[in-house]
C-alpha cells in the first residue's frame, strides 16, 4: 500500500475487531484516562448495580453472545 486512498480503502475493509486493534495500536494511550475512571468507579462501588443487573440478565438467559452480534453486523455489511 503506497497511497492514502489505498490505506483508507483497506481500513474500510477491516472487521470491527481488526479496526479496534488498529486504533489501539495507533493510539495506545487514548483509553488510559477512561481505564483509570472505570477502575476508580469499580473500586468505589459505583458499578455494583450495573454488574448485578448484568449478572441477573445472564442467569435469566436475556443475553446474546457477542460473537452472534458481531456475526450479524458482518452479514449486514455484506448486504447491498
Amino acid at each position: 500500500m503506497t497511497t492514502l486512498v489505498e490505506i483508507k480503502a483497506a481500513i474500510d475493509r477491516l472487521s470491527p475487531q481488526e479496526y479496534c486493534e488498529l486504533m489501539a495500536m495507533l493510539h495506545p494511550s487514548a483509553d488510559d484516562e477512561w481505564d483509570r475512571q472505570i477502575a476508580a468507579d469499580l473500586a468505589a462501588g459505583r458499578l455494583d448495580g450495573i454488574i448485578a443487573e448484568a449478572r441477573a440478565d445472564v442467569e435469566a438467559g436475556r443475553t446474546v453472545p457477542l460473537e452472534t452480534i458481531l456475526d450479524e453486523d458482518e452479514r449486514a455489511e455484506d448486504r447491498p
